[in-house]
C-alpha cells in the first residue's frame, strides 16, 4: 500500500477526491432546491445522461463545464494550489472537504478510479 505522501502526487488521486467534492456540491444543490437530475440538465442545457455521467463520476470535466456547472448551482469556481508539503493528511488518511466532513478515503492509484464502486 502506498503511503499519504505518496498518494498526494498521483493524478488519480486528486481527479477522485475532486470527483467526489463535485458529487457532494451537486447532490446538495439538487437537495437544497428540490430537484431532478433531468431538471438539473434543462437548467445546464445539457442531456440527463451528462448529469447522470456526472453523478456516477464518470465524467472528465472541461475547465468550461465545470465553470458552467459551479455557475448554475450559484457558486463560484475557486482553485486554490498548494504546495505537496502543505497538504495536511489526518490519521485516517482522509483529506478535508472545506469545513465539511471528508467524503473521500484515500484512493489506491495502483487501482483504476473508473473502477471505483464496481
Amino acid at each position: 500500500m502506498l503511503q499519504p505522501e505518496e498518494l498526494v502526487n498521483r493524478p488519480e488521486y486528486w481527479l477522485e477526491t475532486i470527483q467526489n467534492e463535485i458529487f457532494r456540491q451537486v447532490t446538495e444543490y439538487l437537495k437544497v432546491n428540490n430537484m431532478t437530475q433531468s431538471q438539473l440538465a434543462v437548467q445546464l442545457g445539457v442531456s440527463k445522461g451528462y448529469v447522470s455521467q456526472i453523478m456516477k463520476g464518470e465524467f472528465n470535466y472541461t475547465l468550461k463545464k465545470l465553470i458552467e456547472l459551479s455557475l448554475a448551482m450559484g457558486k463560484a469556481p475557486v482553485v486554490i494550489l498548494k504546495s505537496l508539503e502543505e497538504i495536511n493528511l489526518t490519521e485516517n488518511k482522509e483529506i478535508p472537504s472545506h469545513g465539511k466532513p471528508p467524503l473521500n478515503k484515500v484512493a489506491d492509484p495502483e487501482e483504476s478510479y473508473k473502477n471505483q464502486g464496481e
